[in-house]
């Protein structure tokens, strides 16, 4: 089975990226973020006949915006992140697919709003660090795929990127992220490519051509996907076409 993330940046103006996309790698589930839409917005129509079915979950004002395409049959969990009532922001959701529990997820980046902007961010990581444990401690196989808006190590980003104050990279993130995956998850990406773990963010200008990115975009796994984890890869030529997303889409393929 192979699951795939992808941050669109609008899904209206990345349709036929998204295409290709699944053309390319004919993933059986993707999870996308940064929709940009409502969830009576998504261009719907654009995937009929293409053999996913579309659950999308949008946002009043056009703002964040997380959807999934799946080849196999779902059911859907979650469209919120429990823990915090009154976050209304489209940031997660999650299905259950051929016996796996699968969340794609965009997590707040936090630098935005000041130190509130930072507090959620850092609230919501450790609310879903309480739905992760809770998915573990019910022994089901769980794959959380999405923006992750964070670089976990300086090996996640190109030199001199980012400043240390930036809330991809600030202790408390980073101390997070290794709260989230000292639970059991593995980091499907770097368990392959332990020593070029390829960036999935380059901001627009020249930053793609010069290879200046970041490591945001990731897919942990629990231990008994982990073991069945055969590929993975950062689809880099959809960072290259003409009016891309800034950010490229990550792939992994499970034995089943």
């Amino acid at each position: 089975m192979r699951l795939a993330t992808f941050n669109v940046n609008s899904i209206r103006r990345r349709v036929p990226h998204l295409r290709r996309f699944l053309d390319r790698h004919g993933p059986d589930v993707v999870f996308l973020q940064e929709t940009k839409c409502k969830t009576e917005e998504f261009p719907t129509l654009e995937f009929e006949g293409s053999g996913y079915t579309l659950h999308a979950l949008g946002q009043h004002g056009g703002r964040n915006g997380v959807a999934v395409l799946s080849r196999l049959p779902f059911t859907v969990l979650a469209e919120s992140l429990p823990g915090e009532d009154a976050d209304a922001q489209a940031r997660f959701l999650a299905v259950e697919v051929a016996g796996v529990v699968a969340a794609g997820i965009y997590l707040p980046n936090g630098n935005s709003g000041g130190a509130e902007g930072m507090e959620y961010k850092w609230r919501w990581m450790d609310r879903l660090r309480v739905w992760a444990a809770a998915q573990l401690d019910a022994f089901r196989p769980l794959a959380i795929l999405g923006d992750y808006n964070v670089c976990p190590t300086a090996s996640d980003l190109a030199p001199g990127a980012l400043p240390p104050t930036d809330a991809l990279v600030h202790p408390e993130s980073r101390a997070r992220w290794r709260a989230l995956t000292h639970l059991g998850l593995a980091d499907a990406v770097l368990a392959l490519h332990p020593a070029d773990a390829p960036f999935t963010y380059w901001d627009y200008g020249s930053a793609f051509e010069q290879n200046r990115g970041l490591r945001i975009d990731h897919a942990l796994l629990s231990a008994e996907l982990a073991e069945r984890l055969v590929s993975c890869g950062v689809d880099t030529e959809a960072r290259a076409e003409e009016s891309p997303s800034d950010h490229a889409p990550v792939w992994v393929e499970v034995a089943v």
